[in-house]
């Protein structure tokens, strides 16, 4: 078990990661005049950061073996900060493309090597908790920039509000490397397996994990850009409250993944996921309902449903593969969980532009179904194999 010390570095890192997740849809309704940017432009920058968080990720694992798991998520914070910076006195569109790439690159690895270093060494609540303050991240955010639009200033100053937060985490994480240095984590570091794409798909059950994975992390990037653009153009909210309420989705993440920390003390974690799958299919089926407020309370449901599944697949990680394994699985588990990230919300955001932005549940409920089913596969297999 981890330091309380270190622990609560572990949760403040988390809020750091989840800063920027949630800023680029909330503000995206007001950019596209001032950028001369097309409407599913959104989509195309959220599609370089998560190439860049690909590459950092498949590559986690070389990395902490080099520099370690605390100078990598101190550096990594301090990159995502300056890029958010950047892109706060951006010039046009193509500068905002531009600066997304140092802030998929600083997500990436600490994404992985943070997400492996809990599954390790901490219960599953704390693997709960940890994705609840990336939650509380994600919702500071739309609502900084919320308050930015309410007082009569411009997107940017959200943006630069939301960089001054993430610079001052990374201050904290720098001034506290030490405590990451102990002699095990840092065996453990140079011991870890690296091992290629091929070699982790060769894993028996990792090919339908991971691609379940890709499914639910695609779900969940689709809300997190999109829900205030549909609560617009599909269900007729100014951009203002659709920023205020597109942020529902995230609390119900947030809120979902504290509650979840308790619960996880009853139940596995594949218990978890299924709990969380089944409330996934009841939110999107809330928001084929007519009316703004129903609608609302679709996202927050959807939020709820979605709050266990990503920490807990994360968290049976080195049961399902191996501790030995699970770094480097860990890394490829978040590059295709970005794969999802950077196809499906820009899939949405051209098929919106054709059909109208109300397909939003329609299509959510498709990839719910098809996470359902690879989870289910991977767990047969992996069961059998125990009982071999």
């Amino acid at each position: 078990m981890v330091t309380t010390s270190l622990l609560v570095i572990i949760y403040l890192s988390f809020v750091s990661l989840g800063l920027p997740d949630s800023l680029l849809g909330s503000a995206w309704p007001t950019m596209v005049s001032d950028l001369s940017a097309p409407l599913w432009g959104a989509g195309l920058i959220s599609m370089t950061v998560s190439l860049c968080t690909i590459t950092s990720s498949v590559n986690s694992s070389r990395l902490i073996r080099r520099f370690g798991t605390g100078r990598l998520v101190a550096f990594s914070g301090m990159m995502t900060a300056a890029a958010l910076l950047g892109m706060s006195l951006a010039p046009s569109y193509v500068f905002m493309i531009l600066l997304a790439i140092p802030l998929g690159f600083g997500a990436g690895a600490v994404d992985a090597a943070i997400n492996n270093y809990v599954a390790l060494h901490c219960e599953a609540k704390h693997m709960n908790w940890l994705h609840c303050f990336w939650g509380v991240g994600t919702v500071i955010s739309p609502y900084v920039m919320s308050a930015a639009l309410q007082s009569g200033m411009k997107w940017t100053a959200g943006y630069r509000g939301v960089s001054a937060m993430q610079f001052a985490l990374a201050v904290v994480l720098l001034m506290t490397l030490k405590l990451w240095g102990g002699e095990k984590a840092k065996e453990e570091e140079r011991s870890a397996k690296v091992l290629s794409i091929r070699q982790v798909l060769a894993l028996p059950g990792a090919k339908q994990g991971l691609f379940g994975f890709t499914c639910y992390c695609a779900t969940e990037s689709t809300f997190m850009l999109w829900s205030a653009t549909y609560l617009v153009m599909a269900r007729g909210l100014d951009a203002a409250a659709a920023a205020s309420m597109g942020g529902l989705f995230f609390i119900g993440m947030t809120v979902g993944r504290g509650i979840s920390g308790f619960i996880a003390m009853k139940l596995r974690p594949k218990q978890m996921v299924r709990l969380g799958q089944v409330m996934m299919l009841l939110g999107g089926l809330l928001l084929f309902v007519p009316g703004q407020g129903i609608a609302i309370f679709g996202l927050l449901f959807m939020g709820l449903g979605c709050a266990p599944v990503y920490p807990n697949i994360v968290q049976d990680t080195p049961r399902n593969f191996g501790a030995e394994n699970s770094q480097a699985v860990i890394g490829v588990q978040m590059a295709f969980a970005y794969v999802g990230s950077l196809t499906m919300p820009t899939v949405f955001g051209w098929l919106a532009e054709g059909l109208g932005y109300g397909i939003l549940p329609a299509f959510s409920l498709v990839l719910t179904v098809l996470m359902i089913l690879l989870f289910n596969s991977q767990q047969r297999i992996v069961d059998a194999r125990d009982n071999k």
